[in-house]
């Protein structure tokens, strides 16, 4: 497995800016930083690889390791902080539609995804490292924390967001609710995944299953987003 066998989110998903060489090198860093440890963590279990080792293995100091990623944990997840920028990004705009924007985000992650997955010389072995880096963000009681902390986050960052379209405030529960249901879509995205790769489908038929899915949950969750259009 190589160092970015699972940095699979599309540059422009991940947020990231263009910018000069000095930005590039860091978005550079910040992915061979996941990619290792993610590595490492696959390899060995989440609690049993220190982020001294990642560091050595990346050739640079811990607390370089921390000026990329806070936490342990978010070497791991920091798909979270690519999706709240990106979500942040398409429900700010007033003309944007609330959920076709949101499907665009989760579009562009599951292309990142399967366009990987189209790369990789044993797509079967690809799957399978999908499906054990879900097996580990799901079994570790760390991790399960991490994630809750950033559903937290996102959800009251969407909420924010769709409430300013309405000028309502930032606690409304109707904007609470309907940030619910549109991160929602993200485990709809995640299961469907799971279960059409264990089925031994090539990467585009993944992708237009897995749209499909999220196409028909985002069908019966629209009538919320009537008020914030």
């Amino acid at each position: 497995m190589s160092d970015t066998a699972v940095s699979w989110l599309p540059e422009g998903a991940a947020g990231a800016t263009l910018g000069g060489l000095r930005e590039r090198k860091k978005r550079e860093m910040r992915a061979r930083l996941s990619g290792v440890a993610t590595r490492m963590f696959l390899e060995r279990g989440f609690a049993e690889v220190r982020v001294t080792e990642i560091a050595e293995a990346c050739g640079v100091s811990e607390r370089t390791v921390f000026n990329y990623f806070p936490t342990k944990e978010s070497l791991l997840l920091d798909r979270f902080d690519d999706t709240l920028s990106a979500l942040r990004t398409a429900l700010a705009n007033p003309a944007a539609v609330p959920l076709p924007s949101t499907f665009a985000v989760l579009d562009a992650e599951l292309r990142g995804l399967t366009g990987w997955l189209g790369t990789q010389p044993d797509p079967a072995e690809a799957a399978a490292t999908i499906r054990r880096f879900r097996a580990l963000t799901t079994s570790t009681p760390e991790l399960r924390a991490h994630q809750h902390d950033m559903v937290d986050l996102l959800t009251g960052t969407v909420t924010g967001l769709l409430a300013a379209r309405v000028g309502a405030s930032d606690d409304a529960p109707e904007a609470h609710i309907a940030a619910v249901a549109l991160l929602g879509l993200w485990r709809v995205q995640g299961a469907s995944l799971q279960r059409h790769l264990r089925a031994g489908n090539d990467p585009t038929r993944v992708h237009d299953l897995v749209s499909a899915d999220v196409r028909a949950a985002a069908a019966t969750i629209a009538p919320i987003f009537e008020r914030f259009a």
